[in-house]
Protein backbone atom coordinates (compact mmCIF):
# COMPACT_ATOMS: atom_id res chain seq x y z
CA UNK A 1 0.00 0.00 0.00
CA UNK A 2 3.00 2.26 0.92
CA UNK A 3 3.95 1.96 -2.59
CA UNK A 4 0.60 3.12 -4.24
CA UNK A 5 0.61 6.99 -3.59
CA UNK A 6 4.43 6.77 -5.42
CA UNK A 7 3.64 5.27 -8.03
CA UNK A 8 0.61 8.00 -8.56
CA UNK A 9 3.06 10.42 -8.74
CA UNK A 10 4.87 8.51 -11.43
CA UNK A 11 1.80 8.39 -13.69
CA UNK A 12 0.79 12.12 -13.34
CA UNK A 13 3.71 13.93 -14.18
CA UNK A 14 3.95 12.51 -18.07
CA UNK A 15 -0.09 13.72 -18.36
CA UNK A 16 0.56 16.73 -16.81
CA UNK A 17 3.22 17.87 -19.52
CA UNK A 18 0.65 16.74 -22.07
CA UNK A 19 -1.83 18.63 -20.70
CA UNK A 20 0.92 21.67 -20.54
CA UNK A 21 1.63 21.13 -24.36
CA UNK A 22 -1.77 21.81 -25.35
CA UNK A 23 -2.82 25.15 -23.14
CA UNK A 24 -2.35 28.23 -25.19
CA UNK A 25 -1.03 31.53 -23.73
CA UNK A 26 -1.85 35.23 -24.73
CA UNK A 27 1.80 35.99 -25.27
CA UNK A 28 1.83 32.69 -28.16
CA UNK A 29 0.04 33.01 -31.45
CA UNK A 30 -2.59 30.40 -32.05
CA UNK A 31 -3.23 29.15 -35.31
CA UNK A 32 -6.88 29.98 -34.79
CA UNK A 33 -5.52 33.54 -33.90
CA UNK A 34 -3.13 33.65 -36.95
CA UNK A 35 -6.09 33.00 -39.34
CA UNK A 36 -9.19 33.66 -37.40
CA UNK A 37 -13.30 32.64 -38.67
CA UNK A 38 -15.04 35.16 -40.55
CA UNK A 39 -17.77 34.50 -39.09
CA UNK A 40 -16.71 34.88 -35.65
CA UNK A 41 -15.16 38.13 -36.19
CA UNK A 42 -17.74 39.42 -37.85
CA UNK A 43 -20.20 38.50 -34.49
CA UNK A 44 -17.64 40.12 -32.17
CA UNK A 45 -16.72 43.11 -33.57
CA UNK A 46 -13.48 44.89 -31.56
CA UNK A 47 -14.22 48.82 -31.02
CA UNK A 48 -10.67 50.88 -30.26
CA UNK A 49 -10.64 52.91 -27.26
CA UNK A 50 -10.64 56.44 -28.47
CA UNK A 51 -8.12 58.57 -26.70
CA UNK A 52 -8.56 62.62 -25.92
CA UNK A 53 -7.24 64.94 -23.82
CA UNK A 54 -8.61 65.82 -20.38
CA UNK A 55 -7.14 69.17 -19.79
CA UNK A 56 -9.22 71.84 -22.41
CA UNK A 57 -7.16 74.44 -21.41
CA UNK A 58 -3.32 73.42 -22.58
CA UNK A 59 -2.10 76.17 -24.11
CA UNK A 60 -1.39 76.65 -27.86
CA UNK A 61 1.97 76.63 -29.60
CA UNK A 62 2.35 80.13 -29.74
CA UNK A 63 2.86 80.58 -26.27
CA UNK A 64 5.80 78.18 -26.05
CA UNK A 65 7.94 80.69 -28.75
CA UNK A 66 9.04 83.77 -27.68
CA UNK A 67 8.32 86.29 -29.50
CA UNK A 68 8.15 89.86 -28.51
CA UNK A 69 5.44 90.25 -26.34
CA UNK A 70 7.31 86.85 -24.35
CA UNK A 71 10.29 88.49 -24.04
CA UNK A 72 9.11 91.76 -22.78
CA UNK A 73 9.40 92.43 -18.64
CA UNK A 74 7.14 92.56 -16.60
CA UNK A 75 5.37 95.59 -14.67
CA UNK A 76 7.34 95.85 -11.11
CA UNK A 77 3.59 95.56 -9.88
CA UNK A 78 2.99 92.16 -11.69
CA UNK A 79 6.65 91.03 -11.36
CA UNK A 80 6.65 91.73 -7.20
CA UNK A 81 2.92 89.76 -7.03
CA UNK A 82 3.05 86.78 -4.96
CA UNK A 83 1.25 83.74 -6.60
CA UNK A 84 -0.44 80.69 -4.68
CA UNK A 85 -1.18 77.23 -5.61
CA UNK A 86 -3.35 74.38 -4.39
CA UNK A 87 -1.39 70.91 -3.58
CA UNK A 88 -2.74 67.90 -2.27
CA UNK A 89 -5.53 65.65 -2.94
CA UNK A 90 -9.02 66.79 -3.48
CA UNK A 91 -9.71 65.74 0.22
CA UNK A 92 -7.24 67.64 1.69
CA UNK A 93 -6.58 70.53 -0.74
CA UNK A 94 -4.26 73.15 1.03
CA UNK A 95 -2.70 76.64 -0.51
CA UNK A 96 0.77 77.45 -0.79
CA UNK A 97 2.55 80.57 -1.71
CA UNK A 98 5.37 80.24 -4.43
CA UNK A 99 8.47 81.26 -4.39
CA UNK A 100 8.83 84.85 -5.97
CA UNK A 101 10.53 85.33 -9.40
CA UNK A 102 13.72 87.14 -7.73
CA UNK A 103 14.58 84.09 -5.30
CA UNK A 104 14.72 81.73 -7.78
CA UNK A 105 18.44 80.99 -8.71
CA UNK A 106 20.14 78.59 -11.70
CA UNK A 107 21.00 75.00 -10.16
CA UNK A 108 24.95 74.60 -9.58
CA UNK A 109 26.44 74.37 -12.86
CA UNK A 110 29.09 71.59 -12.24
CA UNK A 111 32.08 73.40 -13.58
CA UNK A 112 35.67 73.38 -13.19
CA UNK A 113 36.20 76.03 -10.33
CA UNK A 114 33.36 74.08 -8.37
CA UNK A 115 34.86 71.04 -9.04
CA UNK A 116 38.39 71.78 -7.76
CA UNK A 117 36.72 73.49 -4.73
CA UNK A 118 34.69 70.22 -3.82
CA UNK A 119 37.25 67.88 -4.48
CA UNK A 120 40.04 70.02 -2.47
CA UNK A 121 37.59 70.06 0.43
CA UNK A 122 36.89 66.44 0.71
CA UNK A 123 40.78 65.46 0.02
CA UNK A 124 41.48 67.74 3.33
CA UNK A 125 38.17 66.45 5.11
CA UNK A 126 36.93 70.21 5.63
CA UNK A 127 33.39 71.65 5.44
CA UNK A 128 31.82 74.67 4.28
CA UNK A 129 28.78 76.37 5.22
CA UNK A 130 27.95 77.11 1.17
CA UNK A 131 26.82 73.25 1.34
CA UNK A 132 25.75 73.19 5.24
CA UNK A 133 23.69 75.40 5.08
CA UNK A 134 22.43 75.23 1.42
CA UNK A 135 23.15 78.76 0.54
CA UNK A 136 21.06 79.72 -2.76
CA UNK A 137 24.81 81.85 -3.84
CA UNK A 138 26.73 78.47 -4.06
CA UNK A 139 26.54 78.35 -8.27
CA UNK A 140 27.73 82.26 -7.85
CA UNK A 141 30.22 81.99 -5.42
CA UNK A 142 31.80 78.98 -6.30
CA UNK A 143 31.53 79.05 -10.12
CA UNK A 144 33.07 82.16 -10.91
CA UNK A 145 35.87 81.30 -14.77
CA UNK A 146 38.60 83.19 -12.27
CA UNK A 147 39.46 80.67 -9.12
CA UNK A 148 40.50 83.98 -7.85
CA UNK A 149 36.88 85.58 -7.56
CA UNK A 150 35.73 82.43 -6.36
CA UNK A 151 34.48 82.56 -2.50
CA UNK A 152 33.81 79.62 -0.51
CA UNK A 153 33.35 79.75 3.38
CA UNK A 154 35.25 77.35 5.41
CA UNK A 155 33.17 75.77 8.25
CA UNK A 156 35.61 74.89 11.19
CA UNK A 157 35.24 72.83 13.98
CA UNK A 158 33.06 70.31 12.24
CA UNK A 159 29.72 70.12 10.56
CA UNK A 160 28.20 69.66 13.64
CA UNK A 161 26.92 72.29 16.16
CA UNK A 162 25.64 72.20 19.62
CA UNK A 163 22.77 74.54 19.23
CA UNK A 164 19.64 74.42 17.84
CA UNK A 165 18.51 77.48 15.79
CA UNK A 166 15.19 77.20 14.28
CA UNK A 167 16.65 79.05 11.24
CA UNK A 168 19.42 76.77 10.48
CA UNK A 169 20.01 73.08 8.60
CA UNK A 170 23.22 72.47 9.76
CA UNK A 171 23.43 69.35 12.34
CA UNK A 172 23.10 69.22 15.55
CA UNK A 173 24.11 67.62 18.79
CA UNK A 174 24.81 67.79 22.51
CA UNK A 175 28.57 65.97 21.80
CA UNK A 176 29.77 66.06 18.42
CA UNK A 177 32.50 64.42 17.27
CA UNK A 178 36.31 66.04 18.82
CA UNK A 179 37.83 68.56 16.92
CA UNK A 180 40.33 67.65 14.28
CA UNK A 181 44.04 68.91 14.81
CA UNK A 182 45.30 68.67 11.80
CA UNK A 183 42.38 70.80 10.46
CA UNK A 184 44.08 74.46 10.70
CA UNK A 185 47.20 72.97 8.02
CA UNK A 186 45.07 71.84 6.02
CA UNK A 187 42.64 74.89 5.90
CA UNK A 188 45.50 76.76 5.03
CA UNK A 189 46.73 74.35 2.61
CA UNK A 190 43.66 74.73 0.69
CA UNK A 191 43.07 78.00 0.80
CA UNK A 192 46.85 78.73 -0.62
CA UNK A 193 45.95 76.24 -3.77
CA UNK A 194 42.83 78.63 -4.28
CA UNK A 195 44.93 81.66 -4.27
CA UNK A 196 42.34 83.54 -3.28
CA UNK A 197 42.29 87.22 -2.10
CA UNK A 198 39.69 86.96 0.67
CA UNK A 199 38.71 84.23 2.60
CA UNK A 200 35.60 83.80 5.06
CA UNK A 201 36.36 81.53 8.12
CA UNK A 202 33.18 80.38 10.56
CA UNK A 203 32.13 77.75 12.46
CA UNK A 204 29.59 75.99 14.32
CA UNK A 205 29.11 76.33 18.14
CA UNK A 206 30.84 74.34 20.14
CA UNK A 207 29.73 74.95 24.06
CA UNK A 208 31.06 71.63 24.58
CA UNK A 209 34.63 72.62 24.74
CA UNK A 210 35.86 74.95 27.80
CA UNK A 211 36.86 77.64 25.26
CA UNK A 212 34.23 77.53 22.90
CA UNK A 213 36.87 76.38 20.08
CA UNK A 214 38.36 80.14 20.10
CA UNK A 215 42.01 78.96 20.41
CA UNK A 216 40.99 76.35 17.55
CA UNK A 217 39.69 79.38 15.48
CA UNK A 218 43.02 81.38 16.31
CA UNK A 219 45.46 78.76 15.13
CA UNK A 220 43.40 78.45 12.11
CA UNK A 221 43.84 82.14 11.36
CA UNK A 222 47.58 82.39 12.24
CA UNK A 223 48.25 79.52 10.15
CA UNK A 224 46.93 80.84 7.15
CA UNK A 225 48.65 83.87 7.55
CA UNK A 226 52.12 82.57 7.51
CA UNK A 227 51.59 80.42 4.37
CA UNK A 228 49.77 83.56 2.53
CA UNK A 229 50.14 87.07 4.77
CA UNK A 230 48.73 88.75 2.06
CA UNK A 231 45.05 86.98 2.24
CA UNK A 232 42.74 89.00 3.83
CA UNK A 233 40.97 87.16 6.39
CA UNK A 234 36.97 87.45 7.61
CA UNK A 235 35.89 85.07 11.12
CA UNK A 236 32.36 85.32 11.55
CA UNK A 237 32.48 83.55 14.90
CA UNK A 238 30.09 82.68 17.50
CA UNK A 239 29.04 84.38 20.62
CA UNK A 240 31.49 81.45 23.10
CA UNK A 241 28.57 81.99 25.21
CA UNK A 242 29.45 85.84 26.25
CA UNK A 243 33.11 84.75 27.13
CA UNK A 244 34.84 88.26 26.09
CA UNK A 245 38.01 86.29 27.04
CA UNK A 246 37.54 84.06 24.17
CA UNK A 247 36.48 87.22 21.54
CA UNK A 248 39.69 88.84 22.00
CA UNK A 249 41.99 85.32 21.29
CA UNK A 250 40.06 85.49 18.20
CA UNK A 251 40.81 89.27 17.55
CA UNK A 252 44.14 89.26 18.08
CA UNK A 253 45.06 86.50 15.88
CA UNK A 254 45.67 88.54 12.80
CA UNK A 255 42.23 88.61 11.11
CA UNK A 256 41.09 91.58 9.05
CA UNK A 257 37.63 91.30 9.60
CA UNK A 258 36.04 90.16 12.87
CA UNK A 259 32.32 89.27 11.82
CA UNK A 260 29.31 88.17 14.04
CA UNK A 261 25.27 87.87 13.54
CA UNK A 262 22.91 89.12 15.52
CA UNK A 263 20.38 87.35 12.42
CA UNK A 264 17.26 89.22 13.43
CA UNK A 265 16.03 92.22 15.65
CA UNK A 266 15.91 92.00 19.92
CA UNK A 267 11.85 90.71 20.12
CA UNK A 268 11.99 88.09 18.22
CA UNK A 269 15.21 86.62 19.13
CA UNK A 270 14.53 84.42 21.95
CA UNK A 271 11.85 82.58 18.51
CA UNK A 272 14.44 82.76 16.49
CA UNK A 273 17.90 81.61 17.74
CA UNK A 274 19.05 78.79 20.23
CA UNK A 275 18.02 80.89 24.03
CA UNK A 276 21.62 80.58 24.60
CA UNK A 277 21.95 83.34 22.16
CA UNK A 278 21.13 86.88 23.18
CA UNK A 279 20.93 89.91 21.43
CA UNK A 280 22.25 91.82 24.35
CA UNK A 281 25.23 89.17 24.45
CA UNK A 282 25.85 89.64 20.43
CA UNK A 283 26.07 93.25 20.81
CA UNK A 284 28.72 92.86 23.89
CA UNK A 285 31.09 90.52 21.68
CA UNK A 286 30.97 93.25 18.44
CA UNK A 287 31.48 96.47 21.06
CA UNK A 288 34.54 94.10 22.39
CA UNK A 289 36.22 93.68 19.57
CA UNK A 290 36.71 97.20 18.47
CA UNK A 291 38.06 97.28 22.57
CA UNK A 292 40.25 95.16 21.48
CA UNK A 293 41.32 96.45 18.39
CA UNK A 294 40.13 99.85 16.83
CA UNK A 295 41.34 99.44 13.28
CA UNK A 296 39.26 96.22 13.06
CA UNK A 297 36.40 96.01 10.63
CA UNK A 298 33.12 94.29 12.18
CA UNK A 299 30.32 93.26 10.27
CA UNK A 300 26.84 91.61 11.27
CA UNK A 301 24.09 90.30 9.76
CA UNK A 302 20.33 90.55 9.56
CA UNK A 303 17.39 88.21 8.01
CA UNK A 304 14.31 89.92 6.92
CA UNK A 305 11.07 88.02 6.53
CA UNK A 306 10.52 87.15 9.82
CA UNK A 307 8.11 88.90 10.69
CA UNK A 308 10.47 91.74 12.26
CA UNK A 309 8.42 95.72 12.41
CA UNK A 310 10.05 98.71 10.94
CA UNK A 311 10.77 100.18 14.16
CA UNK A 312 12.06 97.53 15.68
CA UNK A 313 14.36 96.94 12.67
CA UNK A 314 15.32 100.99 12.81
CA UNK A 315 16.44 100.20 17.02
CA UNK A 316 18.59 97.82 15.65
CA UNK A 317 20.30 99.57 13.30
CA UNK A 318 20.68 102.49 16.12
CA UNK A 319 22.26 99.74 18.84
CA UNK A 320 24.47 98.33 15.91
CA UNK A 321 26.18 102.33 15.38
CA UNK A 322 26.05 102.61 19.00
CA UNK A 323 28.96 99.36 19.45
CA UNK A 324 30.66 100.67 16.04
CA UNK A 325 29.33 97.96 13.71
CA UNK A 326 31.25 99.13 10.20
CA UNK A 327 29.44 96.82 7.93
CA UNK A 328 26.00 95.21 7.66
CA UNK A 329 23.80 93.08 5.30
CA UNK A 330 20.16 92.14 5.02
CA UNK A 331 19.07 88.98 3.26
CA UNK A 332 16.37 87.28 2.61
CA UNK A 333 14.96 84.37 5.47
CA UNK A 334 14.98 80.91 3.03
CA UNK A 335 12.87 78.41 5.02
CA UNK A 336 15.25 75.01 4.91
CA UNK A 337 12.81 72.32 5.65
CA UNK A 338 8.99 71.94 7.05
CA UNK A 339 10.85 71.60 10.55
CA UNK A 340 12.17 75.31 10.38
CA UNK A 341 10.34 78.75 11.11
CA UNK A 342 8.21 79.88 8.38
CA UNK A 343 8.61 82.88 5.97
CA UNK A 344 6.16 85.10 7.58
CA UNK A 345 6.71 87.88 4.07
CA UNK A 346 9.20 87.89 0.84
CA UNK A 347 10.91 90.73 1.14
CA UNK A 348 10.55 92.76 -2.00
CA UNK A 349 14.06 94.13 -3.74
CA UNK A 350 12.58 97.49 -3.76
CA UNK A 351 12.26 97.36 0.07
CA UNK A 352 15.73 95.49 0.57
CA UNK A 353 17.03 99.30 -1.60
CA UNK A 354 15.39 101.20 0.81
CA UNK A 355 16.94 99.38 4.02
CA UNK A 356 20.54 99.57 2.48
CA UNK A 357 20.26 103.50 1.75
CA UNK A 358 18.72 103.95 5.29
CA UNK A 359 21.87 102.10 6.66
CA UNK A 360 24.34 104.24 4.63
CA UNK A 361 22.36 107.32 6.04
CA UNK A 362 23.24 105.90 9.45
CA UNK A 363 26.80 105.86 8.63
CA UNK A 364 27.66 102.00 8.12
CA UNK A 365 30.98 102.09 6.28
CA UNK A 366 29.28 99.19 3.81
CA UNK A 367 25.77 97.25 3.24
CA UNK A 368 24.83 94.63 1.28
CA UNK A 369 20.89 94.53 0.85
CA UNK A 370 18.83 91.80 -1.32
CA UNK A 371 16.80 89.41 -1.45
CA UNK A 372 20.11 86.71 -1.87
CA UNK A 373 22.56 88.42 0.07
CA UNK A 374 24.26 86.17 2.86
CA UNK A 375 26.30 87.44 5.66
CA UNK A 376 29.54 86.13 3.58
CA UNK A 377 28.15 87.35 0.25
CA UNK A 378 31.19 88.17 -1.98
CA UNK A 379 29.73 91.73 -3.09
CA UNK A 380 30.50 92.85 0.15
CA UNK A 381 33.80 91.60 0.17
CA UNK A 382 34.75 92.96 -2.73
CA UNK A 383 34.54 96.70 -1.09
CA UNK A 384 35.60 95.70 2.20
CA UNK A 385 39.26 94.09 0.77
CA UNK A 386 39.84 97.66 -1.32
CA UNK A 387 39.39 100.09 2.27
CA UNK A 388 41.74 97.57 3.82
CA UNK A 389 44.45 97.46 1.43
CA UNK A 390 43.60 101.61 1.36
CA UNK A 391 44.56 101.30 5.53
CA UNK A 392 47.14 99.26 4.85
CA UNK A 393 48.75 101.40 1.74
CA UNK A 394 48.15 104.84 3.72
CA UNK A 395 50.56 105.01 6.09
CA UNK A 396 48.17 103.98 8.55
CA UNK A 397 45.39 106.47 8.33
CA UNK A 398 42.20 105.71 7.43
CA UNK A 399 39.81 106.55 4.52
CA UNK A 400 37.41 109.45 4.98
CA UNK A 401 33.69 108.34 5.93
CA UNK A 402 32.62 110.55 3.28
CA UNK A 403 34.21 108.58 0.57
CA UNK A 404 33.82 105.65 1.97
CA UNK A 405 30.40 105.55 1.24
CA UNK A 406 30.49 107.11 -2.34
CA UNK A 407 32.48 103.96 -2.94
CA UNK A 408 30.16 102.05 -1.45
CA UNK A 409 27.58 103.63 -3.50
CA UNK A 410 29.19 103.35 -6.88
CA UNK A 411 29.82 99.34 -6.26
CA UNK A 412 26.26 98.91 -5.51
CA UNK A 413 25.31 100.99 -8.19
Amino acid sequence: MASTPATLRRLRVPMQRAFCAARTYATVPTDSATSPNPSTSSATPTTRRPTYFKDKTVASLDDFIGGDAASAPLPAAEAYTLRTAEVGPASNRRTITRLPEWLKTPIPAGNKNIKKIKSDLRGLGLHTVCEEARCPNISDCWGGDNKNEATATIMLMGDTCTRGCRFCSVKTNRKPPPLDPHEPEHTAEALARWGLGYVVLTSVDRDDLADGGARHFAETIRKIKAKKPSLLVEALTGDFMGDLDMVKIVAESGLDVYAHNVETVEGLTPYVRDRRATFRQSLKVLEHVKTVRKDIVTKTSIMLGLGEQEEELMDTLRELRKVGVDVVTFGQYMRPTKRHLQVEKYVTPDEFEMWRQRALDMGFLYVASGPLVRSSYKAGEAFIENVIRKRAGGNGSTVSLDSKLGDAVALDG
